[in-house]
């Protein structure tokens, strides 16, 4: 069984910085892509920032300059290091991830973590 375990999330000041991780344990062949979503309270899901396993990667308009992705393809984890947090950057962080299972990496599927609350602070 597939799971993706957040963690790195909590309570910051303006300005300040956090990093999340990601980790994804079971019969994991290799990832496509694992990312962040956020979801602020009555917003709907956006893509935050995401890095393909050949190291591609995308982030949302809000987040370039501010937010660095990166992943441990041996560990199957992805990290987001964010720096000069500001308060509209308050939500709930979800990782996702593009995985491939089985014995020759077959099967593609698609899995969310459980989410991790990011508070930013004015």
């Amino acid at each position: 069984q597939v799971q993706l375990v957040e963690s790195g999330g909590g309570l910051v000041q303006a300005g300040g910085s956090l990093r999340l991780s990601c980790a994804a344990s079971g019969s994991i062949f290799s990832f496509d892509a694992m990312g962040w979503y956020r979801q602020a309270p009555g917003k709907q899901r956006e893509l935050v920032a995401r890095i393909t396993g050949g190291g591609t990667t995308n982030y949302a308009d809000s987040v370039k300059d501010r937010f660095t992705i990166s992943r441990d393809i041996a560990k199957n984890t992805v990290y987001l290091r964010m720096n000069s947090l500001k308060p509209e950057d308050t939500a709930v962080y979800y990782c996702n991830a593009d995985l491939r299972l089985g014995r020759s990496g077959q099967t593609l599927s698609n899995y969310w973590g459980q989410g991790t609350q990011v508070t930013v602070s004015s």
